[in-house]
C-alpha cells in the first residue's frame, strides 16, 4: 500500500541503524535515495546494499553539522534529481554524555546542540526549496526521542534539544501547511543500533528482564522506526502534520509501570541494581 515509486528521498545519517533501515525501506518501496553518512565505511556499505538491490542512490560522505556540507548536498540533490519529495532528519546522538547538568561544559552543550537540533534547522532550511519544487504532498520527518517527552536524569540538555525538535516540527508544520508540505516526527524508545547497542548496555545476567521493562516486551529495532517514518511520509498520512508518533512499545503510556519477576504490574519496584554496564 505504501508506494514511493519515482519519489526522491533524502536520509541523513543513512549508513547505519535507523537511517540505514529507513533508506533500505524507502528503496524497497520504489524511491530514489540520497543518503549522507559521516563515515566512509558505512557510506560504502549502504551504497553497495542499495545498488545491489537495484535502487538508484546518491550516497555522500559528509557531516550534516557542517553548513557548507549541507549547502553542497542540496545543490547535488537538485542537480541530480531536480527536487526532493521526502526529507528524513535522522541524525541524532547523546554522544555518551551522561552527567548532571551542573557538571556539563559549554563544549559538551554545543556538541549536543549541533548533532540534535542545530543541524535539523540547517538541513531543513536548505531542503525546503527542493521540497517546494515537488510541491504539495512532499514531507519532512524528523527522528526525535522519547526522551523529549519524559525526564532523563543526567541527560537534561539532550532532552531539551529533543523537546525542541517537537516545537520546531509543530510550528514549521503550520508554516508549510498552506503549501501542502507536511512536517512530522517519530519519537523512539531505546532502539538496538550500533549507536545504542543493547548488548553493550544491558549486562548479560539482566537481559532476561527486558520483557518486563517495556510493555510490549522488547526494545525497538531499526525496522520499527523505518515503518513509522514511511507511514508519515506516505499518502496514508496525507492529512497528518505537526504530529509526534511515539514508537516505544507502550513505554510512554506505561508511565513508570513495570512487571516484576512474577509478571505483576507495579510502579513501586524493589530495586537491587540498575541492570546496565555503566
Amino acid at each position: 500500500m505504501i508506494d514511493f515509486s519515482g519519489k526522491i528521498v533524502l536520509v541523513t545519517g543513512g549508513g547505519v541503524g535507523i537511517g540505514r533501515a529507513t533508506a533500505e525501506a524507502f528503496g524497497k518501496a520504489g524511491a530514489k535515495l540520497a543518503v549522507i553518512e559521516k563515515r566512509q565505511d558505512r557510506a560504502d556499505d549502504v551504497r553497495q546494499a542499495l545498488e545491489g538491490a537495484g535502487v538508484e542512490a546518491m550516497v555522500v560522505v559528509g557531516d550534516v553539522t557542517d553548513s557548507a556540507t549541507v549547502a553542497r548536498l542540496a545543490e547535488d540533490i537538485d542537480a541530480r534529481f531536480g527536487g526532493l519529495d521526502v526529507l528524513v532528519n535522522n541524525v541524532g546522538d547523546f554522544l555518551m554524555i551522561a552527567k548532571r547538568f551542573w557538571d556539563m561544559t559549554d563544549d559538551e552543550i554545543e556538541r549536543l546542540y549541533a548533532v540534535n537540533l542545530r543541524h535539523i534547522f540547517s538541513v531543513t532550511r536548505a531542503m525546503i526549496p527542493l521540497l517546494r519544487k515537488k510541491g504539495a504532498g512532499s514531507s519532512i520527518v524528523s527522528v526525535s526521542s522519547i526522551e523529549g517527552f519524559r525526564a532523563i536524569p543526567n541527560g537534561a540538555v539532550y532532552a531539551a534539544f529533543k523537546a525542541g525538535v517537537t516545537g520546531f516540527t509543530k510550528s514549521l508544520a503550520v508554516e508549510l501547511a498552506p503549501e501542502g508540505i507536511r512536517v512530522n516526527l517519530i519519537a523512539p524508545e531505546t532502539t538496538d543500533t550500533p549507536q545504542v547497542a543493547i548488548w553493550k548496555m544491558i549486562a548479560p545476567e539482566h537481559r532476561e528482564h527486558i520483557k518486563s521493562w517495556i510493555p510490549m516486551g522488547r526494545f525497538g529495532e531499526p525496522e520499527d522506526m523505518a515503518g513509522g517514518i514511511l507511514f508519515l511520509a506516505s499518502s496514508l498520512a496525507g492529512w497528518i502534520t505537526g504530529t509526534s508518533l511515539h514508537i516505544d512499545g507502550g513505554a510512554l503510556a506505561a508511565g513508570g509501570w513495570y512487571r516484576d519477576v512474577n509478571g505483576t504490574w507495579t510502579n513501586v519496584p524493589v530495586i537491587t541494581g540498575n541492570g546496565m554496564n555503566f
